[in-house]
């Protein structure tokens, strides 16, 4: 008999059946406390509800079926020292063979005559059929086996479903189900279950139908909260500042550049003007796709700032693109005095020392840099703009701590990856949104080809024409070496072969395992036209800018995303030549792949990306911005969570503050989604 004085917040070894050694082994799933047990969901269900005959048996997975056994089970010891026990089983409509390996105790529980409900996969060998290692019991002396619909959880090594099974069970009877955040409306709205019914049904469900009831609360759930979480971090970005920027006009900038801005840049710029000379601090994300001109934003807030006495950083992910934008700016801010420094881990001591003094003492305008921007002993004199390029490739703890070297400066991050509306909800909900939809002019689009095998000499022979007429080319392998664990081109074996083939072509090499002066000298040859073809692996994705470079070969085109490749044609088609990308494939023609083919939109890609592969594989990773949902998928849930969030905006709308008792539960969860996010980033 269980305590009456468990609560949610007991320890499980507080359950009976729960000790020391079984904790320490939830432990690693996240259940700690009694409670712990009504979060821990199911990710399936095995539905031994339902008998079966063996001639309507589902062609795939297991069922159960009310067998009687024809025979006594016999045992017999196998080849490997196994001791396999078996016994001939029917029904109405045939017979089959039921085998157990290694379990002889089982000879015993069975009985000629009687009838049994086994449940189990059955395999079909010519015409006869059998079942391995089913679980069973006897016809009507139910011990639970059979009868029901049992849950499946994630396990670790020595636990069982049964054991969360049981915990959950325990928990139900002495916890009080969690508080629903879910305004009521909702509810009706969706027809979702109550939460009582919701955490009993999810874990032991009367139907699968109850448990998908059940799930979809939960999914609600999550996406509400998340919502209220990101609304309620961008209505605290609006915080007050003691020094508005004072506000000059753009086209005086504009006016010393060798080019027209467009107008979605030129929109771009008068949001972020408008945000850094108000009351407020900024917090704004500049999307644009792959050659927008993104740069140019950030390059015209950056003199706003040296225009009002102030600094601006930028953040980038990689060296080689701290460096590209060193470049950039030196280029672009020349004509107005303002002074453009580096910050890098492969610098010298003596150079970051320098480098430190300068952007301390206020000597650099603009400081470009990488995660050493964020480290302890960093400061600057008086920033007014932190600029965060490729924001998905940072933590959201990186860019909160780069905000707290100056508390009071703006903050734009900027992506070059084309994202749904949706899914920018999502990843960037609690930032104001930028979209630059605009090529500059005189751009081409670009050329792309999807290409076999059986095309490859004409793909070479193409590639030597390029360079002959004057043009350069990037080659991508999907690995740096060759693995005997697959037959992917690996950038290594390429340049050796490719340089062999083709002596008269000047062929680079460049990959991730290189020292960031290799990569540097590697790319300041490339850029220089001292190097005809450059090999690489995906390194090149981001920030690499070679006008000169007209062509882009990427091998294993089906190794990447749809929105990865966009990323990779951007390298070319920077300059005056036609530019193309030619996409080598290992198999068949696939409608996923002639999407590409058919646009240079990257946000109809992105679009696409999404509806094939699901969002993780815009970024991969959990701390890349993505939540950790417990169930919610954002593949299948998009229309789901599109009205979690209305509803999330209409709370705010009603209650800003959360302050209301009916919202004191959702006020709790956000809270505690917010410490977990800063926690995991």
């Amino acid at each position: 008999m269980m305590s009456n004085n468990l609560s949610e917040k007991s320890p499980v070894t507080a359950l009976p059946g729960f000790g020391p050694k079984r904790a320490a082994l939830l432990k690693k799933l996240g259940i700690e406390t009694v409670g712990d047990f009504l979060l821990y969901f199911p990710r399936d269900y095995e539905d031994r509800s339902r008998i079966t005959t063996l001639m309507k048996r589902p062609e795939e997975g297991k069922a159960c079926y009310r067998l009687i056994l024809a025979a006594d089970p016999t045992s017999a010891r196998i080849a490997g020292g196994r001791e396999m026990v078996k016994v001939r089983a029917f029904d109405d409509t045939n017979s089959i063979d039921i085998i157990f390996f290694n379990r002889a105790y089982i000879k015993n529980q069975l009985v000629r005559g009687r009838e049994y409900i086994f449940f189990g996969r059955v395999e079909e060998n010519g015409r006869r059929l059998s079942m391995i290692n089913p679980v069973f019991e006897e016809e009507g002396k139910s011990g639970g086996v059979t009868g029901r619909i049992l849950p499946v959880y994630p396990l670790s090594a020595g636990l069982t479903s049964a054991m969360i099974s049981q915990g959950a069970k325990a928990a139900l009877e002495v916890c009080r189900t969690p508080e629903s955040p879910l305004p009521l409306q909702l509810m009706e709205e969706l027809g979702l279950p109550s939460s009582e019914s919701a955490y009993s049904q999810i874990h032991f469900p009367d139907s699968l139908g109850e448990a998908a009831a059940a799930a979809r609360r939960f999914v609600t759930e999550e996406l509400y909260v998340f919502c209220a979480a990101s609304i309620g971090l961008k209505r605290q970005s609006k915080t007050k500042i003691s020094r508005p920027m004072e506000r000059y006009s753009p086209e005086e900038f504009y006016k010393k550049l060798p080019f027209e801005p467009t107008n979605a840049q030129k929109r771009a710029v008068e949001e972020a003007f408008f945000d850094m000379t108000s009351p407020y601090r900024m917090n704004r994300l500049v999307q644009g796709d792959v050659g927008s001109g993104k740069t140019l934003v950030a390059a015209a807030c950056a003199w706003l700032c040296k225009k009002n006495g102030r600094q601006a950083v930028i953040m980038a992910p990689t060296e080689l693109l701290a460096r590209q934008h060193v470049k950039t700016l030196k280029s672009m801010m020349a004509p107005f005095g303002i002074n453009v420094g580096l910050l890098i881990s492969a610098m010298t001591a003596a150079e970051k020392r320098a480098a430190l003094a300068a952007a301390r003492d206020g000597e650099t305008d603009i400081i470009c840099g990488t995660h050493a921007l964020i480290q302890e002993g960093v400061a600057f004199k008086d920033v007014g703009l932190f600029v965060v390029d490729e924001q998905h490739r940072f933590g959201v703890a990186q860019r909160s701590r780069l905000a707290q070297k100056a508390p009071e400066s703006h903050m734009m991050v900027m992506s070059a990856t084309p994202i749904p509306r949706t899914l920018s909800l999502i990843i960037f909900g609690d930032l104001d949104l930028s979209v630059i939809d605009e090529l500059p002019s005189g751009r081409r689009p670009i050329e792309t080809y999807s290409v076999g095998e059986d095309k490859r000499k004409r793909a070479m022979a193409f590639l030597l024409k390029q360079v002959q007429e004057g043009g350069q080319a990037y080659i991508v392998c999907p690995i740096i070496e060759d693995s005997e664990e697959n037959d992917r081109a690996s950038a290594e074996s390429y340049a050796a072969a490719l340089s062999k083939a083709m002596p008269m072509l000047r062929v680079g090499l460049l990959h991730g395992r290189m020292t960031a002066e290799e990569k540097e000298a590697v790319m300041a040859d490339f850029a220089a036209r001292r190097l005809d073809v450059l090999v690489s692996t995906t390194v090149i994705e981001v920030g690499i800018d070679v006008p000169n470079a007209n062509l882009i070969i990427i091998e294993n085109c089906e190794s990447f995303g749809l929105s990865q490749l966009h990323q990779l044609r951007g390298r070319v088609g920077r300059g005056e030549r036609q530019s193309y990308c030619v996409l080598m494939r290992k198999g068949p023609r696939s409608p996923r792949i002639e999407v590409i083919c058919n646009t240079n939109d990257g946000f109809k890609i992105a679009e696409e990306d999404l509806r094939l592969r699901g969002p993780g594989d815009f970024f991969g990773h959990r701390q890349h911005g993505l939540p950790a949902f417990k169930l919610a998928d954002l593949s299948k849930d998009m229309s789901l969570f599109e009205r979690a969030r209305t509803a999330a905006e209409e709370t705010f709308r009603r209650d800003p503050l959360l302050n209301m008792p009916e919202n004191a539960e959702l006020k709790r969860r956000v809270a505690a989604l917010l410490a977990e996010g800063n926690k995991i980033n």
